[in-house]
């Protein structure tokens, strides 16, 4: 993510575009995409994968979402450019299966370096700052089809992870210049949005995999219960919360906003996200088999991805100062501690799932607000 002119007060105040909406939708099929990735090598190695696969995707959303924060893509080149931008996420999607053992890294590069592109020239036509950071975006583009153009290796693990790396290192080296101004209701919005279209991911899951199951009453509670669980990670991340956060940024000067924005929105978000697909791909391989005991791996993907996605969720609410948390990083422990019901009974975990967090949420209710402004970024007011 890079600086961009900032908007003076006169400028209009607008929401998600339909458009964004749209990239969004895009940008969440290649992380279904990913998840598919982590069901066919349920391994660390393919969690590793995922990992990397993510993190440079992520670092180019994130460049995505705050450029349509500053501008809104009305205009007819930017709508193209963001259109074009959306073409380079398919391509990744569909090269990413075999992004590190066959051709997939090849078109996964080249969908990148059409991102990269496709930004550049986004942002250049109002901060030519930008134009600072290319060459970092450019050479992670390059590694990556380097990599594409390998058989296989060690080698190929080595250049992604310095794809993944060298972009995020990057501003620390040569800074883009230039300053932020975040409009609030804006990121909290676009976030919220991506927050909900990852949960749908999780629900596609559920029903992808109980169509491979036959259908009896056993089946339906199963699929019911991977709904609520789904329900109850909205419960935790909706309730308030953005309206909190919103009101916490707007209070909040430039800088103190962009670094909340930076370290809540795009750095917070990552485990947030990643625990969320994580799940997912446990759930979609626990309906099958909702009344066996799960594998080792399967179940410590559901309970792990919880635990993950709530320490993301405290991790930012903490950095924005919207409420209290150590309730749920006591949820998250919890949340570790249902992987041996997995083993036991898939039902039983997912069941002990939903419940530890419907009593974070509850537990939450009684205690009161937190106020927010504070000038501490590592604190929350309701600790």
């Amino acid at each position: 993510m890079t600086s961009s002119p900032t908007p003076t007060d006169q400028e209009e105040v607008y929401g998600v575009t339909t458009l964004e909406l749209f990239f969004d939708l895009v940008f969440v099929f290649t992380l279904i995409r990913l998840t598919d990735v982590l069901i066919g090598e349920f391994s660390p190695l393919g969690l590793f994968q995922v990992v990397l696969m993510f993190g440079v995707l992520w670092w180019m959303y994130g460049g995505y979402a705050w450029l349509t924060n500053m501008t809104a893509p009305t205009a007819t080149a930017h709508r193209l450019l963001i259109l074009a931008g959306m073409g380079g996420f398919f391509m990744v999607a569909l090269g990413t299966p075999t992004a590190f053992t066959g051709d997939g890294g090849l078109v996964w590069g080249l969908g990148y370096l059409l991102l990269v592109l496709a930004h550049v020239a986004l942002y250049a036509r109002g901060n030519p700052n930008i134009l600072r950071v290319l060459p970092a975006n450019l050479l992670a583009a390059g590694l990556i089809i380097a990599a594409g153009l390998l058989d296989g290796g060690p080698v190929v693990y080595v250049l992604w992870t310095l794809a993944l790396v060298v972009p995020i290192v990057q501003p620390y080296i040569v800074p883009a210049g230039g300053l932020f101004s975040i409009r609030a209701e804006h990121i909290v919005e676009r976030h919220g949005l991506l927050v909900m279209i990852t949960l749908g991911e999780s629900i596609i899951s559920v029903g992808t995999g109980a169509a491979h199951a036959h259908l009896d009453a056993g089946l339906v509670v199963a699929a019911l219960l991977g709904l609520a669980l789904a329900a109850a990670i909205w419960w935790t991340y909706f309730t308030g919360d953005d309206e909190r956060a919103e009101h916490s940024l707007a209070a909040a000067d430039d800088h103190r906003r962009t670094q909340m924005t930076m370290f809540g929105y795009f750095y917070a978000h990552i485990p947030l996200i990643i625990g969320v697909l994580v799940a997912a791909a446990g759930m979609k391989k626990a309906v099958e088999h909702a009344w066996e005991g799960l594998k080792p791996g399967t179940a410590l993907a559901i309970a792990g991805g919880v635990a993950l996605y709530l320490a993301g969720d405290v991790l930012f609410r903490r950095i924005v100062r919207i409420g209290p948390s150590r309730i749920r990083l006591g949820a998250a422990a919890a949340s570790l501690a249902a992987v041996p019901l997995g083993l036991w009974l898939a039902a039983a975990q997912i069941a002990a799932l939903v419940a530890v967090l419907a009593g974070a949420v509850l537990l939450e209710k009684r205690r009161a607000p937190a106020p927010a402004g504070s000038d501490d970024l590592g604190q929350s007011s309701g600790d």
